[in-house]
């Protein structure tokens, strides 16, 4: 099943239980997003990306330019392990890792979530690619991806047990909106996926026909 469709399904499942009022306070806050153009100031196609350097899930640095010596660079920027639609998208991701890395790229996850947070040890052992920590979320906010809940949705978020404060070691409650880019060699970005709704990702499949794409061309 594609990662669309089981983001799909997995929103009609929370939409039949969840109670109306959170449906309209999260909706309403999604709304407040679209409308103050925050995807349309992101960084995308054609946009120099920021170089970074972030601790991953092992407290190793990992350095933007260091990956994109060896090819294209996939960043996916993910809200943390209490979503249930980014831990879809990073599964996705792991699966299909394989043919991403035979196109020459490697694959990047970034999250405000700190390193002690982002992964529990065995997924630590387990993951096949990086999770790096943006805390703070220094790195997302030069992609011009952040914004702050409102009051209403964190208090919703409080009441579901997301304590974005723990798991993200501040009291800022930012997050980053849903957004995926390919990298090219020297930092240009050869394809963006920035979306205010957090229920959509970028399709591992789309990913890859633009690496195919991209690897055609060099």
């Amino acid at each position: 099943m594609s990662l669309s469709k089981q983001l799909q399904e997995t929103k009609e499942r929370f939409v039949s239980k969840a109670p109306e009022a959170a449906i309209t306070t999260m909706a309403e806050a999604t709304e407040a997003l679209k409308a103050s153009g925050i995807d349309q100031k992101a960084t995308k196609k054609g946009d120099k990306a920021p170089n970074f350097q972030l601790p991953n899930h092992l407290g190793q640095t990992v350095s933007s330019q260091t990956l994109l010596n060896d090819g294209p660079l996939v960043v996916t920027f993910y809200r943390g392990s209490w979503c249930p639609y980014c831990n879809l998208e990073l599964n996705a991701y792991k699966n299909q890792l394989a043919e991403i890395e035979g196109l020459g790229a490697k694959l990047v996850a970034i999250t405000p979530m700190t390193p002690d947070q982002s992964l529990s040890h065995a997924e630590k052992e387990e993951l096949p690619f990086q999770v790096l920590s943006d805390v703070g979320l220094e790195v997302s906010r030069q992609f011009g991806l952040v914004f702050q809940l409102p009051d209403n949705l964190k208090s919703l978020y409080q009441n579901f047990g997301i304590e974005l404060n723990k798991a993200n070691g501040n009291d800022s409650w930012e997050l980053p909106i849903a957004a995926t880019y390919i990298l090219g060699a020297d930092g240009t970005v050869e394809y963006s996926f920035v979306d205010v709704d957090y229920t959509k990702r970028a399709d591992p499949s789309e990913v890859i026909e633009k690496l195919k794409e991209i690897t055609a061309n060099h």
